[in-house]
């Protein structure tokens, strides 16, 4: 799984009009699935969205997580992550999970976050979301999870 966070100080999600998520300081994830990637690549995606150390400590230095800040998950599904950019002038998504996986795995991974994480929100998997934010820093991070072999 693809993870594009980005520290920000606000986000929302916006579908046809409605604000359906938003959130205060903390992390606006953008979450790409593949087509081999399981419920074992979301739990090691979101251990490291919870415990990657990205907001400053009081010297400036990027030792604090979102575990120990307590700031917002805003989790935004986003199958172009996954795209194939490496020929011609158009993507592919051939690389991208067919929707079903794309769909199951991003509720998975919303699913669990919830569980571990007092403050979640998340984009409408397969809506046009219009996303807002001010990233800080700018700070942004792809991660990237892979199944095991």
């Amino acid at each position: 799984m693809i993870g594009l966070l980005q520290r920000v100080s606000q986000a929302a999600v916006t579908v046809a009009g409605r604000e359906v998520a938003a959130i205060g300081p903390g992390l606006l994830v953008l979450v790409g699935v593949q087509p081999a990637d399981t419920e074992a690549a979301a739990d090691r995606l979101l251990s490291r969205l919870l415990d990657y150390r990205v907001f400053p400590d009081a010297d400036g230095r990027m030792n604090h997580s979102l575990r120990t800040t307590g700031g917002g998950l805003l989790l935004v599904p986003q199958f172009t992550l996954a795209a194939d950019t490496t020929r011609g002038l158009r993507p592919s998504f051939t690389s991208a999970a067919p929707p079903e996986l794309g769909r199951a795995l991003f509720e998975y991974l919303a699913t669990h976050a919830r569980s571990d994480h007092p403050t979640v929100g998340t984009g409408v998997f397969g809506a046009d979301m219009q996303v807002s934010l001010i990233n800080e820093g700018p700070v942004t991070f792809w991660l990237e999870t892979h199944p095991k072999s």
